[in-house]
């Protein structure tokens, strides 16, 4: 609701202006003199108009305008000055230099009245809305500001961030192909000394066997299988360090002859524990040969290992083509292999475990190993930018599942007719 002043020293003017305006729902403010509407404008000044009487005694209207527009939140307010001298042009003039923005005449016309002050408060609504669309657009452009701002600060410390990572990724890759040539030399150094206790143990049983007696030969023993357990490891840690020492091509192989070369391997094994493996048709892949054997030796030999006693293992090696679901964003198509055993199993929680270096779920006594097996089947797995997985439970065996990357076929041009 617009607020209007109305000033006048004669209460019946007033009264007079009041009763034209009171109709239109303005809410209106009335003072008797300049002095008074200027201790009203000290408290209030969210006034839309002022109407004001042009002589008043002590303060008059154009000593009043000068006083209210020397204060900054009052020089908004619009003035209208009410005057019986219509043709006094010295007077009009000194009203519009202090400030006034129109005249209405005595005696007042009530509807020039009612239609300038109208079009006053109209102005003054549309004054505000403009104001409060600013006020908004400014807020609204200070939050632009911060968000931009803040995104900047973002983006500069994920930069910072990706740098420092790139910079830690070079530093973990030379970190990790010096650990492995440390590894391969390390270990290849290893095997000699190992060969002579394994050599002379072997002098030492033979030649002084019966003068050492029982307890003798029970400790000579003990020194050839913690020799065989360390050449074993050692022999499982040169195969992981070759991994990413050796890069060699890649080449489009029939997985279904190499399982078989590689079953052919465990033939020994195999026929001790009496058991079933069957193999389905398995399709070709990108691989490099060389890494892939011991891939598919390391699981099916895990199968025989980890048998049921007393139960003989039967193994199942087949395959299952599509989109695998780690590859499905890239659009890649792979093929999936599974080695499926009916031996001991495990729990489920351990899926992600076993791929460890050196994890072992079972008591060393009771299963041979050195714990690097899985680890590296993982490692050759993703050599080939594959994926490998397990799903088992406690007695019901265990199913080995590895995804590779099928060969790109190459299409074919059109035939022209």
């Amino acid at each position: 609701m617009a607020k209007i002043l109305i000033v006048d020293d004669r209460e019946d003017n007033l009264m007079s202006i009041s009763s034209l305006l009171e109709p239109a729902g303005y809410q209106l403010a009335k003072a008797n003199s300049g002095r008074e509407a200027l201790k009203i404008l000290l408290i209030e000044y969210d006034f839309a108009l002022i109407l004001m009487d042009v002589q008043m005694p002590n303060l008059s209207g154009f000593e009043t305008a000068s006083l209210i527009y020397e204060r900054e939140r009052l020089r908004h307010i619009p003035i209208i000055f009410i005057t019986a001298h219509r043709h006094d042009e010295e007077n009009i003039f000194k009203g519009y230099k202090t400030g006034a923005v129109d005249y209405i005449y005595k005696p007042i016309n009530p509807d020039l009245l009612r239609a300038k002050v109208s079009v006053f408060v109209e102005l003054y609504r549309k004054n505000h809305q403009l104001i409060a669309q600013e006020q908004k657009l400014i807020a609204i452009n200070k939050n632009l500001e911060n968000e931009i701002n803040e995104r900047k600060i973002s983006e500069e410390k994920v930069k910072l961030l990706n740098l420092q990572l790139l910079q830690n990724i070079d530093k973990l890759e030379v970190a990790n192909k010096d650990l492995d040539r440390f590894a391969f030399m390390a270990s290849h150094d290893l095997q000699e000394p190992l060969r002579k206790i394994n050599v002379f143990s072997e002098r030492l049983e033979s030649e002084y066997g019966k003068r050492l007696g029982e307890g003798g030969k029970k400790y000579i023993n003990r020194i050839q299988n913690a020799t065989s357990r360390l050449q074993a490891l050692i022999k499982d840690i040169l195969t992981f360090s070759k991994i990413s020492i050796d890069k060699t091509v890649f080449i489009t192989t029939d997985l279904t002859p190499l399982v078989n070369e590689v079953i052919n391997e465990l033939d020994s094994i195999i026929e001790e524990k009496k058991a079933t493996i069957t193999v389905d048709l398995l399709p070709c892949a990108s691989i490099n040969p060389n890494l892939m054997r011991p891939l598919f030796y390391n699981l099916i030999h895990n199968s025989l290992k980890y048998s049921k006693k007393g139960i003989p293992p039967v193994i199942r090696i087949f395959t299952e083509s599509g989109g695998d679901k780690q590859s499905k964003a890239a659009n890649n198509k792979y093929c999936r292999i599974f080695i499926s055993d009916n031996g001991i199993g495990f729990e489920q929680v351990f899926s992600e475990q076993i791929f460890d270096m050196f994890k072992r779920l079972h008591n060393q006594n009771e299963y041979e190993g050195t714990g690097i097996g899985l680890a590296l089947c993982k490692k050759i797995v993703e050599e080939h930018n594959g994926y490998i997985s397990a799903k088992s439970a406690v007695g019901e065996g265990s199913t080995f599942i590895v995804s590779l990357p099928m060969p790109e076929v190459e299409k074919s041009a059109p035939m022209k007719v």
